[in-house]
């Protein structure tokens, strides 16, 4: 009868272990993904030339974005609707891939579903930051007049 209380505890101390060992090992792989997505944020941000720290501080990172792409600073409030946030966030990933130069559905695909491969394309491809993209149809329409 010891023998299987020992077994039962020598099996959950085990377990416990293995828990740890792979717990561990997530956490690493969440912070390199942290800290690769950051780097990305970063560099775009300074392509844009907007200050590359303040992707790291939580709402103002978003009001920078606005800035980035052309909106108005208001569209903030926003992202505080729930179902508008998520159009919100469509509508500035496709704005920011055609202030690089990209397409909308770069925009779309990488950007909103695949955010974190999008952003480190933009920071290090070869993308240029060309300019607000909500901008350019405005300024192309003063132009014609």
């Amino acid at each position: 009868m010891t023998s299987a209380v020992g077994l039962s505890l020598l099996q959950n101390n085990a377990n416990g272990v293995l828990g740890s060992l792979f717990g561990g090992v997530m956490l690493f792989v969440w912070l390199a993904i942290f800290v690769v997505v950051i780097a990305a944020g970063w560099k775009v941000f300074e392509k844009a030339g907007q200050p590359g720290w303040a992707i790291i501080i939580p709402i103002f990172n978003i009001y920078i974005m606005l800035k980035i792409v052309g909106r108005p600073g208001w569209w903030l409030v926003l992202y505080f609707i729930p179902v508008i946030n998520v159009v919100i966030a469509v509508i500035i990933s496709m704005d920011m891939a055609k202030s690089f130069g990209q397409s909308a559905v770069f925009g779309i695909v990488l950007l909103f579903l695949l955010c974190g491969i999008g952003y480190l394309i933009l920071a290090f491809g070869s993308a240029r930051y060309l300019g607000p993209a909500a901008a350019m149809p405005q300024a192309r329409a003063a132009g014609a007049m």
